[in-house]
């Protein structure tokens, strides 16, 4: 097994936009997608089509062999092992104090796994959201009330949570001290 894949496509994008100094908002501009999409498909939270995937390498300029050039497309390795050195830091826009680091992600059967270390800081907000999958959600820290539309559930040190996403959610830490949950995402390939 390999880095999967997807992830790599993902991170080679913000990449190479990185690079060019170019803006969310200008490449989303210039390949005729919203910011939005695209700072999901950078932060590997969607899968984007292969007509997406094409209008941004193409508004990124760069050859598509180039772009191509350095993705593993084929397992190497029998196990997968990844030092917390090499976990992805990342944000997500209109969340103030969710602290994300991306563990590890793959496609398994039919979908696309993908684990998260979410660390809630005191006072942290975001809007409520929806997802395009299941999550599955563990408490290793802290005290969470988790809202999943009207419902609320009140989490402690060791309590899980598994939901369809597709329903409005939102955590809230009710601690004084950092809440840190483990978060897989189920996402069906294809969706």
């Amino acid at each position: 097994m390999q880095e999967d894949i997807i992830i790599q496509i993902s991170n080679r994008l913000k990449d190479i936009r990185k690079d060019k100094n170019i803006t969310l908002q200008e490449l989303a501009d210039k390949a005729g997608v919203s910011k939005g999409m695209l700072s999901q498909v950078e932060n590997n939270r969607t899968i984007p089509s292969l007509s997406v995937l094409l209008n941004l390498i193409k508004a990124l300029n760069i050859d598509l062999n180039d772009f191509f050039r350095n993705i593993n497309l084929q397992p190497t390795e029998k196990a997968i092992f990844r030092k917390k050195e090499t976990y992805q830091s990342f944000e997500k826009e209109n969340a103030n104090g969710f602290l994300y680091q991306r563990l590890f992600t793959a496609t398994f059967h039919e979908y696309h796994l993908d684990f998260i270390l979410l660390t809630l800081l005191p006072g942290a907000e975001r809007p409520f959201v929806s997802t395009d999958a299941f999550e599955f959600k563990y408490l290793l820290s802290g005290q969470v009330e988790y809202y999943i539309g009207n419902e609320k559930y009140v989490m402690e040190q060791g309590d899980s949570l598994f939901f369809d996403a597709g329903e409005m959610h939102n955590p809230v830490n009710t601690g004084s001290d950092p809440a840190t949950m483990l978060v897989v995402y189920f996402f069906k390939q294809g969706k």
